[in-house]
């Protein structure tokens, strides 16, 4: 077993739940994570997240567990294309009856996709910030990205527009559709506060 040198835990503000993460950040990231809550269904997630010495990401992969139900996803990108593969045992129908069916049907509609954004998972908000630099950007700098967004628990895939805007020192301005959030950062890049979700504890 890898001993990973990192750690860092969120306590979730909106519901009962939290998010302990192992981590390397020394050459792009490599994290293990564990996070559980209530937020419409109780669940465990476990997921191990890769990205390139850039921070793009590469490879993911989540299991996500219930009473008497069990989904996997892995998620894997290679020469600009992403493969997506997903399992089932149980039934999570009966717990949560209008949850999608997990995975991606068409993985080409993630070809411009470099950001994985895990559900409600403060972490995976930092990997644009380090890929594009913005825990070091001047005021105003925004961009504009494509992200696969995992949602949990049915680990459904959807390509979605995102975008960020530095607002000041550790402080970025996060969007997606019509939601928004002033995060407040470390200085390395990784989410202290995320207003209305989860705090560093």
């Amino acid at each position: 077993m890898t001993v990973l040198p990192r750690a860092f835990a969120w306590q979730r503000t909106d519901t009962t739940g939290g998010e302990f993460v192992t981590l390397d950040d020394r050459r792009g990231l490599r994290a293990k994570g564990l996070a559980f809550a209530s937020d419409n269904t109780l669940y465990s997630c476990r997921y191990d997240l890769h990205t390139d010495d850039a921070w793009a990401s590469t490879r993911l992969e989540v299991a996500v567990e219930g009473g008497g139900w069990l989904r996997t996803l892995r998620m894997e990108r290679a020469a600009g294309r992403w493969r997506v593969t997903t399992s089932e045992q149980g039934n999570l129908e009966r717990a949560l009856p209008h949850a999608p069916w997990s995975g991606i049907e068409e993985p080409d509609r993630l070809h411009a996709v470099l950001d994985v954004d895990l559900y409600n998972s403060p972490l995976t908000n930092t990997l644009p910030v380090r890929r594009l630099g913005l825990h070091r950007a001047s005021p105003g700098t925004v961009v504009r990205i494509e992200a696969a967004w995992v949602l949990l628990p049915s680990l459904a895939v959807l390509p979605v527009e995102q975008s960020y805007e530095v607002l000041g020192p550790r402080r970025v301005r996060y969007r997606s559709e019509n939601f928004t959030a002033d995060l407040e950062l470390t200085d390395d890049g990784y989410v202290a506060e995320y207003p209305g979700l989860a705090t560093l504890a």
